[in-house]
């Protein structure tokens, strides 16, 4: 059974940078798309970024330019490196993996705080 574990959030000051990881269980990984998605307290869950498994690349307007989304199938892994990271990132980061309609996987999530 495939499983998705985040780690590397933590509480960081604003402009300093984290990244994010997560480890896939189970086979198919290479032919999933995988996502980056957040929700911050009293909003909807937001998609930050997503790869296909050609690895072409969608980030939020939010996040472009500040974020970059990556992947190594043979670790099977899905990596969000965050920038100039603000406040407003503050969230919990969850991580999906979609193949086709009928397979959609999620992650537990972890924090990501911004403050000073």
């Amino acid at each position: 059974q495939v499983q998705l574990v985040e780690s590397g959030g933590g509480l960081v000051q604003p402009g300093e940078s984290l990244r994010l990881s997560c480890a896939a269980s189970g086979s198919g990984f290479s032919l999933y798309t995988l996502g980056w998605y957040r929700q911050a307290p009293g909003k909807q869950r937001e998609l930050v970024a997503d790869i296909t498994s050609d690895g072409s690349t969608t980030y939020a307007d939010s996040v472009k330019g500040r974020f970059t989304i990556s992947r190594d199938n043979v670790k099977k892994t899905v990596y969000l490196q965050m920038n100039s990271l603000k406040p407003e990132d503050t969230a919990v980061y969850s991580c999906n993996a979609k193949r086709g309609i009928r397979f959609d996987l999620w992650g537990p999530g972890t924090q990501v705080t911004v403050s000073s």
